[in-house]
C-alpha cells in the first residue's frame, strides 16, 4: 500500500448492482472536490452497466474494472491495495450515506485512537434499525440458533446464539462482529492485521476481520450516532439460493481457519440439524398457511439446498486447523 496522502478512502464493490451503486454514489457527491476524500469503486465484471453509468454519470470516482467476478474480498482487497487515506471506509453498493455520516465516523476514530474498526447504525427499509454486530461464531451458538433458544430465553445471553437480542442498538460499544456492510477502519490496524482472507468469497470475511482485529488488541465498535440506509442483499437477491449455500460455506470456513477439526465437524452438525429443523417448520407453514406460501416455500427450498452440499461436500476438507481458537 501506498503512503498516506488523504484523511479517507471510501471503497465500494459492485457487481450488478446498476441502480444501487448510483445511489450510493450520489449519497456522496458532496465529497467530489473533497481534496480529503477519494472514492474507489472496484467493479467484479458486471454484465448490467454499471461500470459504464460510473463512468458516465461520476467520471471524477477512480473505477477499477475486474475481468471477472473475484469475490467480495479480493475485489475489496483490489480497492485497499489502490487507496492512499488514514481510514479505510468499505461500503456496500447498495448503501446511502447522509452528509453527517462519515464525517462523524471521523471524528470518533481521531478521538478514540484503540478502536480498529468502527461501524455505523443500520436503517432498513421497512424503517427499522438492522442488526450490524454479532457475537463470534461456535458450536454451542450455532445450536442455540438451530433450536431458536433466541426466541425462548430472551433475556439470556447464554442461549442467545450469534445475534445479540438484548443488544440495545441506540448507544455507542464494543462488540466481537461488526458486519461489513458498511466499516471504516484505520490505517495503522490495517498495516497490522492485514486486509480481507480471499478464501472467503462473499460472506464470513468481516467475521475473520472482526477477530483478527481482537488478536490484535484493536477495539470493533458499534457507533450508534452515524447512521446510513441500507438496503440489504442486493446482489445477493439476484439468486438467493446460492448466496444461503454461500454464506454457510463462509461460516466453515471460518471454523477450520480458527478451531480444530472436532469444532468444525460440531459446527457442521449444528448447520445441518439447523436446516433440517427449518424445512421441517417451513413445511408446516406451508401446509396450515395459505397466505404468505411463497416465502415459506423459498426458504424450504433453500434449506434443502444446503442440506444437499452440505452432504455432498468432501468431508476431509474440515481438516483444517490453526492456533488460538475461538
Amino acid at each position: 500500500m501506498s503512503g498516506i496522502r488523504i484523511e479517507l478512502s471510501v471503497i465500494i464493490v459492485t457487481w450488478n448492482t446498476r441502480r444501487f451503486a448510483w445511489e450510493c454514489l450520489d449519497s456522496l457527491r458532496i465529497y467530489r472536490d473533497d481534496p480529503n476524500v477519494e472514492i474507489i469503486v472496484v467493479d467484479n465484471a458486471s454484465s448490467d452497466g454499471t461500470p459504464e453509468v460510473i463512468e458516465q454519470e461520476f467520471p471524477w470516482v477512480h473505477l477499477i474494472r475486474n475481468s471477472e467476478n473475484l469475490g467480495f474480498a479480493r475485489a475489496n482487497n483490489i480497492g485497499m491495495i489502490a487507496s492512499t487515506g488514514k481510514y479505510v471506509c468499505l461500503v456496500n453498493s447498495d448503501v446511502t450515506a447522509p452528509p453527517d455520516c462519515l464525517p462523524g465516523m471521523h471524528a470518533y476514530m481521531e478521538a478514540n485512537p484503540a478502536v480498529g474498526m468502527l461501524g455505523p447504525q443500520m436503517l432498513c427499509p421497512n424503517g427499522l434499525i438492522g442488526r450490524s454486530y454479532m457475537r463470534f461464531p461456535t458450536v454451542w451458538r450455532g445450536l442455540c440458533d438451530a433450536f431458536a433458544m433466541h426466541r425462548i430465553f430472551r433475556r439470556s445471553k447464554a442461549f442467545s446464539g450469534i445475534i445479540i437480542p438484548d443488544f440495545d442498538n441506540s448507544h455507542t460499544a464494543e462488540v466481537d462482529v461488526l458486519n461489513g456492510w458498511f466499516l471504516m477502519v484505520r490505517r495503522e490496524a490495517l498495516n497490522e492485521v492485514g486486509m480481507l482472507d480471499e478464501q472467503f468469497f462473499m460472506y464470513g470475511e468481516d467475521i475473520d476481520w472482526s477477530y483478527r482485529f481482537y488478536r490484535a488488541g484493536w477495539k470493533r465498535v458499534y457507533f450508534s450516532e452515524a447512521r446510513a440506509f441500507h438496503y440489504g442483499g442486493a446482489s445477493s437477491a439476484v439468486t438467493p439460493t446460492r448466496f444461503y449455500i454461500e454464506m454457510r460455506r463462509a461460516n466453515l470456513q471460518l471454523l477450520r481457519k480458527h478451531t480444530d477439526k472436532f469444532k468444525t465437524y460440531g459446527y457442521l452438525v449444528a448447520t445441518l440439524l439447523h436446516e433440517t429443523l427449518r424445512v421441517m417448520g417451513n413445511g408446516i407453514l406451508i401446509l396450515r398457511r395459505k397466505s404468505d406460501r411463497s416465502k415459506a416455500v423459498l426458504k424450504m427450498t433453500r434449506s434443502i439446498a444446503c442440506i444437499q452440499w452440505l452432504v455432498r461436500r468432501p468431508m476431509s476438507s474440515t481438516a483444517t486447523t490453526t492456533s488460538r481458537p475461538i
